[in-house]
């Protein structure tokens, strides 16, 4: 289930669009965290806004100043234990902050292949659990390659690769209009609906 030629392929690119790839599925996942907040009134979902934020700054703004050691620390202290609350959502959040704290992680070491690959999983992973959640059972891979919804989420990621990977250097453009079409889209990875 969790594997995809798209990991293979994500090792073509350069660590500025594997950055890209991990904040455009961080966005596609911020809904799931926000929905969960909003139900539980757990913590302030505006904190994963602002730390993805300054993922993008990263991108796009020469020379940003960022702290991601504290910026880490912060998100840390938000991802919610599944075992203190008794609502499915909690799963997709502890995933969108799992991702996020990949993407800081890759900020922080530089090494942003696997991480990539890892946001990529956990994306997938999501939409798996939740179609295995609401069918009642578990599923086999071969089930779950053959699952339209895994199989949308694939195509979801296999598009952002495309667009980065036609990039021969770092295309500004590209990076804000990512961003602000899957900020507009507001829809995550498994339907959950945002709009500020």
């Amino acid at each position: 289930m969790l594997q995809n030629p798209v990991h293979l392929r994500l090792a073509k690119l350069e660590s500025w669009q594997h950055v890209t790839f991990m904040a455009c599925l961080c966005e596609r996942m911020f809904p799931n965290y926000w929905a969960f907040c909003q139900q539980t009134e757990f913590a302030d979902p505006a904190l994963y806004r602002r730390i993805l934020d300054l993922i993008w700054e990263s991108l796009t703004v020469k020379d940003a100043k960022i702290n991601f050691d504290s910026q880490l620390e912060k998100l840390e202290s938000a991802i919610p234990d599944g075992d203190d609350f008794d609502v499915y959502g909690v799963y997709p959040a502890i995933d969108a902050c799992v991702a996020l704290s990949e993407l800081v992680h890759a900020q922080l070491s530089g090494e942003t292949l696997e991480h990539a690959i890892e946001v990529s999983r956990t994306s997938v992973t999501t939409v798996a659990i939740l179609e295995m959640t609401q069918a009642g059972r578990e599923m086999s891979d071969e089930e779950l390659r053959e699952n339209q919804a895994v199989i949308d989420e694939w195509d979801q990621q296999w598009e952002i690769f495309r667009l980065l990977a036609e990039c021969e250097e770092r295309d500004l453009e590209l990076i804000k209009g990512l961003r602000s079409d899957l900020r507009e889209d507001g829809i995550s990875n498994i339907g959950i609906n945002f709009h500020q």
